[in-house]
């Protein structure tokens, strides 16, 4: 007799339907795996068999044939120690696999017969979920996460004796697996109490770069801050993270998916309800960014998604490194090919990058003076190419702070509550514009929508002629000047782009990459 017991697979944020076949043959006692198993699914065999006789049942002494269908795909993870234990059960006379035949199945063993906690479970659940499958048994420990969808009725047993007596007609004295209950609004509110650390009010001066950052926020605009050390570069990143709206729904399901791949979610609080901040030392490799592995599993360009990738000190990342950022930038996804497999993850994040003017830090500076060489000064900023600030909307310098602006008391600085708000309103103005077009921000625009959405009068066409002439703006950097005044244009709440939007968008454009030439 052949049992069938289902879970599934997950490759990138997909997934894929997995049935364990298990059979018994009378020849010496042996657990085989097959279907491309890893090392981690290949070593189940022995976390099944302690499981299986540690919970009090007996272990059968025959060759035990186990069959990961589809074959041709590559199995990860210690998920498929349950339907393993639950097949051979089945095949063992314990169970009638008839009884879970619209059930899937996903968990750990240890080796007493405890179900532990493994990655992935949302996308799991949910893919699972599109494939028809509506009963789901997961470790109790990941409950509450796969509770975060709805219409799915979730089971989360602490132990194999608990998910078997499910299924069997054993006395009531044993405890069984119980329904777990729907919790994403609960999860919401919970999360969204929260305070946060930072906040614009804290920050003294910095005008220009605070409106600035307020026009990042609400288009999901790139930044480059450029200032002496102690000018406030990374405490504006830091605060710029309070002044953006929280995700809706679909994106806390979405960036839940990836933390939940990656590992990285609390258990008791399984809900990411705030936009990521990474920030990255300049000792990360490329692979650490863009992810990667013979699985690939999601970097830090993903993990930043639908947030910020803060990269303090950015022309001490090695070039190479800098240089992968360039596709993510401008695709907002980035695709992973290995031998075996090629997956995408999603990258729509918000660069904010924060630089030194010169090694030693001083150029341009009002109270110290510069030490560097023009080379020097040349080679330091040659480490920022010149495709990579093609893509940086914005680029500003953040000037030193006077003493007294520092010692004053009676400063008074808007909060971060209050740019939120307004940042919130821009940000529901492009939602419902790009409703039918499946984007969200004024940064995420293509080319062709750029001509319906950002189209501009005679004065503005004069204008950005002028300055492409000057500044030899690119295609792509005509496109973000666009881009970049529509949001202005948002925050004021007007309809079309004006000159003075326009004029605003090239302030927040130092072009670099000219400077240095």
């Amino acid at each position: 007799m052949v049992s069938h017991v289902t879970t599934a697979v997950l490759t990138g944020l997909n997934t894929s339907k997995v049935t364990v076949e298990t059979d018994l043959n009378n020849s010496l006692p042996n657990v085989i795996i097959v279907g491309l198993p890893d090392t981690a699914v290949s070593e189940a065999k022995e976390r099944v068999r302690s499981a299986i006789k540690n919970s009090g049942y007996s272990f059968p002494v025959k060759k035990v044939i186990v069959n990961l269908a589809p074959a041709d795909v590559k199995k990860e993870g210690s998920g498929y120690d349950l339907p393993i234990a639950l097949g051979i059960l089945a095949t063992n006379g314990v169970l009638n696999d008839e009884k879970f035949n619209d059930y899937a199945f996903i968990g750990e063993l240890s080796l007493d017969g405890t179900l532990r906690p493994v990655k992935g479970i949302l996308p799991l659940v949910m893919g699972l979920k599109e494939l028809g499958i509506t009963k789901i048994v997961v470790p109790f420990q990941n409950s509450k996460e796969a509770a975060l969808i709805s219409n799915v009725d979730i089971y989360a047993p602490k132990t194999l004796r608990e998910a078997v007596n499910h299924f069997t007609d054993n006395p009531e004295e044993y405890k069984s697996m119980e329904k777990v209950e729907y919790n994403f609004d609960k999860y919401v509110k919970e999360e969204k109490n929260s305070e946060n650390l930072f906040d614009f009010k804290d920050v003294k001066g910095q005008l220009k770069a605070k409106k600035a950052l307020e026009i990042a926020a609400a288009g999901g605009h790139n930044v480059l801050m450029s200032g002496p050390p102690g000018s406030g570069k990374t405490l504006l990143a830091k605060c710029f993270a309070t002044i953006l709206p929280p995700p809706d729904s679909e994106e806390a399901l979405e960036l839940t998916k990836i933390y939940s791949i990656a590992g990285l979610l609390d258990s008791e609080h399984p809900l990411v309800v705030k936009r990521p901040f990474r920030t990255l030392h300049h000792t990360a490799s490329a692979i650490g960014i863009i992810g990667g592995g013979s699985n690939p599993k999601p970097g830090e360009i993903t993990l930043a998604h639908r947030g910020i990738l803060f990269l303090d000190e950015i022309v001490e990342f090695p070039r190479q490194v800098l240089e992968v950022l360039r596709q993510p930038l401008e695709d907002g996804e980035i695709s992973i090919s290995r031998a075996m497999t090629r997956v995408k993850y999603p990258a729509k994040f918000t660069l904010i990058g924060a630089m030194n003017p010169c090694p030693c830090g001083y150029y341009g500076d009002s109270e110290k003076t510069c030490t560097c060489q023009d080379f020097q000064i040349q080679r330091y900023r040659a480490k920022l190419s010149g495709p990579l600030l093609d893509r940086i909307d914005i680029q500003i310098e953040v000037p030193r702070l006077k003493t007294d602006d520092l010692i004053n008391k009676n400063f008074e600085s808007e909060s971060s509550e209050s740019i939120r708000k307004r940042v919130t309103k821009a940000r529901e103005i492009q939602s419902k514009r790009y409703q039918a077009y499946g984007i969200h921000t004024n940064s995420e625009l293509t080319p062709k929508l750029i001509k319906k959405f950002c189209k501009l009068d005679e004065p503005c066409e004069h204008l950005i002629k002028t300055a492409g002439k000057k500044f030899n703006i690119s295609g792509r950097g005509f496109d973000r000047l666009l881009k970049l005044a529509r949001t202005i244009a948002d925050l004021d709440g007007e309809e079309n782009i004006s000159l003075s939007h326009l004029s605003q968008a090239l302030q927040y454009r130092n072009f670099i990459e000219n400077e240095k030439n």
